[in-house]
C-alpha cells in the first residue's frame, strides 16, 4: 500500500512551516518538534558552514531537546529566522523552563547561500521565521523550489551560467518493527547530484549539449581555475526517527546521514561546502521507553544514510525552473 505521507509530518508531532518568495528566490523551513521538544544532535562535515546553537546538541552538554529547527537561505542573514521563531514560541509559552513564567525556546539554525540568484538584497528575516513556525502544519511537506529550497542550485564548479535548480526534498523509510526514519533537506550543492542505482547523473554541471552535464568531479581533478567563493554552496538536512535515543546515538545517526549525502553528491564535504546534518528523536507511545539497542541503532542509521540519499534525489527532481535557472525535468527535455 502507498505511503499517503512520506515526509517527515508522518512522524507524530512534527509539524512543518514555510515561507516561499518566489520573486527573489529564498526562504525559509521551520520544524517544529511540540511543546516538549526533541532531542537532538547535529554533524558538521562542510568546511563554510553557517550555523547557530550547534554547540549546543553535543553530546554531554546541558540541553538535549530542542523546541524548533530552522533551514534558511539568505547565507548568514538568514540566521535572523530562527529570532522569529523564538518569538512565536515563546508567546504560546514553549521553551525551556529557566524560572518562573520565563522560558527559553531551543532553535537551532542552519543555512545555505542563494544571494548569487534573486536579489541578495531579500533575505529571509525574524518576521518570515515566525510565520513560518505559526503557520506550521502537519500536511505532507512539499518538495521543490520550497522554503529553504526556493534559491537553491547544484552543479556550480564552472560559474552560474551553468548550474541546475536545487530545492527542498522528503523521503522517508518505515522499518518492519514501526520505527520511522525520514529526511527534509535543502540541495545547494557545489558539485552534482548523482542517482546511485543507476550511476546516472540527475542535476549538476550543464554541458553545451542539450540534456547533458558534465562531470563535476573531472572538474574538480582537472581545473585549478574551478574556485568557486567559500560559502556559497551547502547541503543542510535533518533526519528525525519515532525511535527513542539518546544524544550520543543521534550523534552517530547525524554522521551517518551524510553516508548518504556523500552517495548522492559528487563532490561533497569541499573548502566549498557548509553541509550540516541534523538528528532527532521523537518517540511515539509506541516507541517510548528504553533506547534502542546497539543493533537496531546500526538498522536506524543505514536507513538515514538511504533516507538522505532519496530525499536529496527528490529535492532536484522536484525543483522546477526558476528566475533563469534550468531545472533537471527541464534540461532533460532538451
Amino acid at each position: 500500500m502507498p505511503v499517503s505521507n512520506a515526509t517527515i509530518t508522518a512522524i507524530n508531532g512534527i509539524v512543518v512551516g514555510h515561507v516561499t518568495d518566489t520573486t527573489h528566490l529564498t526562504g525559509v523551513t521551520v520544524i517544529r518538534f511540540g511543546s516538549e521538544g526533541a532531542r537532538a544532535a547535529v554533524s558538521v562535515q562542510g568546511a563554510a558552514p553557517g550555523t547557530r546553537e550547534t554547540d549546543l546538541l553535543e553530546p554531554g552538554n546541558l540541553v538535549e531537546k530542542v523546541h524548533a529547527l530552522v533551514l534558511s537561505g539568505g547565507s548568514a542573514y538568514g540566521l535572523d529566522a530562527a529570532t522569529g521563531v523564538m518569538a512565536a514560541l515563546e508567546s504560546e509559552g514553549i521553551g525551556l523552563p529557566v524560572f518562573d513564567g520565563v522560558v527559553v525556546p531551543i532553535v537551532p539554525a542552519a543555512v545555505l547561500f542563494d544571494l548569487q540568484v534573486g536579489s541578495s538584497a531579500v533575505r529571509p528575516s525574524d518576521g518570515w521565521g515566525r510565520l513560518a513556525a505559526e503557520e506550521a502544519n502537519s500536511q505532507p511537506v512539499l518538495s521543490g523550489n520550497v522554503g529553504a529550497g526556493t534559491g537553491a542550485t547544484v552543479g556550480k564548479l564552472l560559474g552560474p551560467s551553468s548550474v541546475t535548480k536545487g530545492g527542498l526534498g522528503n523521503a522517508l523509510i518505515e522499518l518492519d518493527s514501526g520505527i520511522k526514519v525520514s529526511a527534509l533537506v535543502a540541495v545547494n550543492a557545489v558539485g552534482e547530484v548523482v542517482d546511485s542505482s543507476t550511476g546516472e547523473t540527475i542535476a549538476g554541471v550543464r554541458s553545451e549539449k542539450p540534456g547533458n552535464y558534465e562531470s563535476a568531479v573531472d572538474i574538480a581533478l582537472n581545473s585549478q581555475s574551478a574556485k568557486p567563493l567559500i560559502g556559497t554552496n551547502t547541503t543542510i538536512g535533518v533526519v528525525v526517527t519515532n525511535a527513542q535515543l539518546t544524544t550520543t546515538q543521534l550523534k552517530k545517526i547525524a554522521n551517518m546521514a551524510h553516508d548518504g549525502l556523500a552517495r548522492a553528491v559528487r563532490p561533497v564535504h569541499t573548502q566549498f561546502d557548509g553541509d550540516t546534518m541534523f538528528a532527532m528523536s521523537m518517540p511515539d507511545s509506541a516507541q517510548s521507553g528504553e533506547s534502542v539497542a546497539e543493533s537496531l541503532l546500526n538498522t536506524v542509521g543505514i536507513a538515514a544514510a538511504k533516507v538522505m540519499e532519496l530525499a536529496i534525489i527528490d529535492a532536484v527532481k522536484s525543483a522546477e525552473s526558476l528566475g533563469g535557472v534550468i531545472a533537471s525535468c527541464d534540461w532533460a527535455k532538451k
